[in-house]
């Protein structure tokens, strides 16, 4: 009997130290669900980024909306690319905008903005884990910088490539930023055949 209580203390003392750590967590590090990095939202639709049915290439630049200069360059002159490929390769192309700043930057903000540039051009947004994963799986420089004394409060310090993807995600080729669309519109050709159609 003895040794039935002592057995049921230690269980009980386990119980309540599991349950005060668990409850002691920084519940910022798990207030976000954990969803597939490639399920991302634009408008009022969730989008898989990764979906093998869909046998397009993704060409996908990481920027946000409040950039100042070198986002809209940039998509601008993915839309000029876009403007001027034939109709089967732009059918063979799946252009991507995905924010890198997921706190100002809802899906239907990421959407409409992407959508300025080219109605082709689907905008994205992730949750915070989301982003900050897709950041580390392709590379992407990410920098938050503080603006003292100023609306923005922040910006994001970040590299600017063109980063063309498979279906199932797996980085093809990256461009890097370009103020002539037609670097871009040279290695399309190339880029879809290394790719096979469904």
């Amino acid at each position: 009997m003895k040794y039935q209580w002592m057995i049921l203390s230690l269980a009980l003392i386990a119980g309540l130290t599991t349950s005060y750590i668990l409850d002691s967590r920084d519940p910022n590090l798990s207030s976000e669900p954990d969803y597939p990095i490639n399920i991302l939202e634009s408008g009022d639709t969730a989008i898989d980024l990764y979906n093998p049915t869909d046998s397009r290439v993704r060409l996908v630049y990481f920027g946000y909306t409040q950039c100042p200069d070198v986002c809209p360059t940039s998509l601008a002159v993915m839309s000029a690319a876009l403007k001027q490929l034939p109709s089967e390769q732009l059918a063979q192309i799946w252009p991507v905008f995905i924010t890198l700043d997921p706190e100002r930057d809802d899906a239907t903000t990421s959407a409409n903005y992407a959508k300025h540039f080219h109605p082709m051009i689907s905008g994205m947004t992730g949750t915070n884990k989301q982003t900050e994963a897709l950041v580390e799986k392709y590379g992407v420089l990410k920098i938050r910088t503080e603006l003292k004394d100023s609306a923005l409060e922040y910006a994001i310090d970040h590299n600017s490539y063109f980063y063309f993807l498979s279906p199932e995600g797996e980085l093809i080729e990256k461009i890097p930023h370009l103020l002539n669309p037609a670097p871009l519109v040279n290695a399309i050709p190339d880029i879809i055949k290394q790719v096979p159609s469904s």
